[in-house]
């Protein structure tokens, strides 16, 4: 697989300390290319389970995207998941409707951006041309859903309302659950 170049420094951290810890964490070895951005994960023995070499993938996928180690890190929580949005892949490349968008994602000074994370729960990194959320499965599903209304041009807005409902029928949920 391939990051950015610009990311291949993050991935390997301090002194290689994000490297080793990943290594540790799931069981592989990983061999970054700096000069192109290539990365291979190899198991470091036949029990290594696969699920190891998937959770570094996903952890280095996350890296690449934006997300800062600590917060790819929690991919590998047993109940987290990324979840991408490929801008380019929406708008066919048309970089002013990519920059544009990226501008709703994000709001004035963050706001929205920090608006879907703080309901949700999740992570939000906006990437050069790729969106990516970090969360357990039903709330990056419901922030991808409010990104996914931000890129159709829906107001702001409508996208609150729809996160603050979406908030309360998980915390109604939760919370009949715990009386079962």
């Amino acid at each position: 697989m391939r990051i950015p170049l610009e990311r291949v420094g993050v991935l390997i951290g301090e002194k290689g300390e994000v490297k080793r810890q990943l290594e540790q964490a799931t069981g592989t070895v990983i061999t970054v290319d700096s000069a192109n951005g290539s990365v291979v994960i190899e198991a470091t023995s036949p029990e290594t389970a696969s699920e190891g070499l998937l959770k570094a993938q996903e952890v280095i996928r996350a890296i690449g995207i934006g997300f800062s180690p600590e917060k790819a890190f929690r991919l590998l929580d047993e109940d987290q998941v990324l979840v991408t949005i490929d801008l380019k892949e929406v708008f066919g490349g048309r970089n002013q409707h990519v920059t544009r968008v990226k501008g709703r994602i994000i709001g004035e000074k963050g706001r929205t951006r920090k608006i879907i994370e703080e309901t949700t729960g999740t992570y939000v990194c906006v990437g050069e041309n790729v969106i990516g959320i970090i969360g357990d499965y039903e709330q990056a599903e419901i922030a991808k859903q409010a990104i996914n209304m931000l890129i159709e041009g829906r107001p702001h807005s409508a996208v609150y309302a729809f996160l603050e409902r979406e908030a309360r029928r998980i915390k109604r949920r939760r919370l009949t659950s715990l009386w079962r």
